[in-house]
């Protein structure tokens, strides 16, 4: 009986695959889209186990990447600091980060009977599903960069996804590697909880402390015993150096300084996303002046501070899905602005499935940054009006700090933005997810999804 049913996974692997690849051609030969996902909806129809019958197949182990904010980045360098090594790496580079795009990611790497060809799978998870897919494998690595709220509608508080965490996490084997944002109190507090191995990220920058705690913040209580916690200073959000005065709960020792590694692309963020790949590289045994390099020369994923060349004129798209990653691209805007750049900018709020239906998320961002320095703000959006009410309460009461521009239509939109963009400056685009493929396809002439 079980070599039976042996033979019929691989016959149903096979028929199932065979049918992925099919729908990948026809998608991509009519130009609908980038086949992310509905290939491997279709293949686990077929075959209901193939998440795991293909992970199984990966040679040297499988790297799950989770959070908030921060995995699109984060994954991709650290698949280029592999594949830089000579490694050959399965990742779902679109973002596709619930099962069936796993799933497809898988499959871009298989021939037609199944067989799978990859060194590494680097995979970044939705929070959610991440106790879903340690179901079906066991990861070398699961690395955890922060927890925010994101979409109101689909995720409950940040404490309930970390004890669902902590409960998949628990029970994999020893040899697993948890890398894990120190500076995140509900991650430390995982991180000290479970039995595995687990080495700790974040920044030691006093000088880069906010100056006050922001409106975006989740999570100032200690994960213990609920008292407020007590901040030295905070980097982002609830991120920084904190202690509890009631039971002691504190920071965990940093297996890396920040200080001492490079970082190219601009914002706070990265740099928790450079800690964080550079660090699972150097547990993986990677020559440290081998990964320095690959971070020098990195480019940023598709719309996460993104640079591209539009009619003349430069542009750089900022994803800004939720409360805390708009107030980081605003604050990094704001930083170029005062310099002497990015007068000029655009804000896209959408609110399709991808971004979260509810849009009340915009209250919580500190937007008055944004118009404090003047110059130009165009809006756009189905959410176009919801947005641009904001802004304007964002204005300094009895005068117009900025050029507020309503633009229902988006590519009339982008049209106005470049033209209000001085030569010798960027254009700085900040879109909701929808918002950013829609966006980036506009300016490309191709679509991402």
């Amino acid at each position: 009986m079980h070599v039976t049913n042996s033979v019929l996974n691989k016959l149903r692997l096979s028929l199932s695959v065979g049918a992925a690849k099919t729908v990948t051609y026809l998608v991509r030969l009519f130009r609908l889209g980038a086949a992310s996902v509905l290939p491997g909806e279709i293949a686990r129809r077929l075959q209901p186990e193939i998440l795991p019958l293909l992970l199984e197949q990966v040679r040297r182990g499988v790297i799950l990447i989770v959070g908030t904010n921060g995995k699109t980045t984060t994954s991709l360098l650290l698949r280029t600091i592999l594949e830089e090594q000579g490694w050959r790496v399965a990742h779902n580079t679109t973002g596709a980060n619930l099962i069936n795009g796993l799933i497809t990611a898988l499959l871009e790497n298989t021939n037609l009977i199944g067989q799978l060809k990859a060194d590494y799978a680097i995979l970044e998870v939705d929070e959610n599903v991440l106790p879903l897919v340690l179901q079906d494998c066991q990861p070398q690595f699961i690395l955890g960069l922060n927890l925010f709220r994101d979409q109101l509608d689909r995720y409950g508080e940040v404490d309930t996804i970390s004890q669902r965490w902590q409960q998949a996490i628990t029970p994999l084997p020893a040899e697993t590697l948890v890398v894990l944002n120190a500076d995140d109190p509900t991650l430390c507090y995982l991180g000290q909880q479970l039995p595995q191995k687990v080495r700790f990220f974040g920044l030691t920058e006093p000088e880069a402390y906010l100056e006050e705690i922001p409106h975006a913040v989740d999570s100032i209580y200690c994960p213990s015993c609920g008292h407020s916690l007590d901040y030295q200073g905070v980097y982002l959000s609830h991120l920084g150096d904190y202690h509890c005065p009631q039971c002691g709960f504190s920071k965990s020792p940093l297996a890396v300084d920040s200080q001492e590694w490079p970082q190219i692309l601009i914002g706070i963020y990265n740099k928790y996303n450079t800690l964080a790949a550079g660090l699972v590289a150097t547990e993986m045994g990677i020559n440290r002046a081998a990964i320095e390099d690959t971070i020098k020369n990195f480019r940023a994923a598709f719309g996460r501070a993104e640079e591209l060349e539009v009619k003349g004129k430069q542009v750089r798209i900022l994803l800004s899905k939720n409360p805390v990653g708009m107030n980081e691209t605003i604050r990094a805007v704001h930083d170029i602005q005062k310099a002497g750049g990015a007068s000029t900018k655009l804000v896209v709020l959408n609110d399709r499935t991808p971004d979260g239906t509810d849009v009340s998320w915009i209250w919580d961002v500190d937007t008055e940054k944004l118009v404090e320095l003047g110059g130009t703000i165009i809006v756009s959006g189905d959410r176009v009006y919801d947005m641009a009410l904001r802004l304007h309460y964002s204005q300094t009461q009895g005068k117009h700090d900025c050029q507020l521009i309503i633009q229902e239509d988006l590519p009339e939109a982008i049209a106005k933005a470049l033209q209000h963009t001085p030569a010798n400056e960027t254009l700085h685009i900040l879109p909701t997810y929808s918002a950013m493929l829609e966006v980036r396809g506009l300016l490309t002439g191709r679509k991402i999804l």
